[in-house]
């Protein structure tokens, strides 16, 4: 066993609940990866995380935040042959990475592209998979059609518009900051909409008469009906949070005749064999795209761990443009 520095939940609450401390680490098994974290991405979901709204998943620190981070490899178990000691890696976990060591699976793990730095690169893995996941694996975006993007100016948001961008899709995208949307737009966002009071529907319909063909949504009830108003025919709608509520009346006519779906997905929760396929995935389709500038990790700031109550009260208040990132 060994010992590694970690911001620690004391108790749900405000973000006065988060202290520095320390966790046990055991050595690598065979098919792990022990990394020194340099910095990790600061996530909504750690928020609710600190509040007790969204624990963490079977073995995972269930008081220590963090979904994404970047690092140097320090050790690998016996049968992992992909990565050294020093190599430069990234990658998500289901909690745990705001320590300054972590063990991860070494099948999710990226390389960091030699032109982001380790701060850089721990604004990468949850967002872009997230958004990688929901517009292409599973809303099937491709060249020539439109994704719908709430909360655009979010790091999942950021993150998406450029995906799209690169594959040759438009993107529409809903925010209820106006200064917020011409930042969106100089990322390649296609049509910028103020959501005022929630509503949406119209100005995206003025701006795309047939309707979207996929909806990246975080909000969830409190959109839902405007969302099945502007989904085009055979649409599909991806749901991946519910900051608007999360019970709401469907009108299931307009559905069928649009013949439409909803689906709803997290990333957290699912299997060490899920998350590992995603990340080939990703590699192989996306990765390279940071080299050519067509992918760039979007980050409001970059603050020492000793800031991270600081940074969760920003988040807290909605105010940030992309990424917070918390360097060791």
């Amino acid at each position: 066993m060994s010992k590694a520095k970690a911001i620690r939940i004391r108790e749900p609450g405000g973000p006065e609940v988060l202290e520095l401390g320390e966790i046990e680490l055991s050595e690598p098994g065979s098919s792990q990866v022990l990394v020194e974290v340099a910095a990790a991405g600061l996530n909504r979901a750690d928020c609710l995380q600190r509040r007790g709204f969204y624990p963490a998943p079977p073995g995972v620190p269930a008081d220590v935040p963090g979904l994404e981070f970047a690092g140097l490899v320090e050790s690998v178990g016996d049968a992992v042959s992909e990565w050294k000691r020093g190599d430069r890696v990234m990658g998500i976990v289901g909690g745990g990475a705001m320590a300054t060591r972590l063990l991860t699976e070494g099948a999710e793990l990226m390389p960091v592209p030699s032109e982001l730095s380790l701060e850089q690169a721990a604004a990468v893995p949850e967002v872009f998979l997230t958004a990688y996941d929901a517009i292409v694996v599973q809303g099937g975006l491709r060249s020539g059609q439109t994704v719908l993007l709430h909360a655009v100016a979010s790091g999942v948001g950021t993150a998406a518009i450029q995906i799209a961008s690169a594959l040759g899709a438009s993107s529409v995208g809903t925010s209820r900051t106006v200064d917020k949307l011409p930042r969106c737009a100089a990322l390649g966002l296609t049509h910028a909409v103020l959501a005022e009071d929630g509503q949406f529907a119209d100005a995206v319909l003025a701006a795309v008469p047939k309707g979207v063909e996929v909806i990246l949504d975080t909000v969830g009830a409190a959109y839902l009906s405007q969302n099945v108003k502007v989904i085009a025919k055979q649409g599909r709608i991806i749901v991946i949070g519910l900051m608007g509520g999360a019970r709401a009346e469907l009108a299931l006519g307009a559905l069928l005749a649009k013949r439409a779906s909803i689906h709803g997905s997290v990333l957290r929760s699912r299997s060490a064999t899920e998350k590992a396929e995603l990340t080939k995935s990703f590699r192989e389709e996306m990765l390279g795209r940071f080299a050519s500038n067509e992918l760039k990790p979007i980050i409001d700031e970059v603050l020492p761990m000793s800031e991270v109550q600081a940074a969760h009260q920003r988040m807290d208040s909605n105010e940030t443009f992309g990424k917070l990132v918390l360097r060791w």
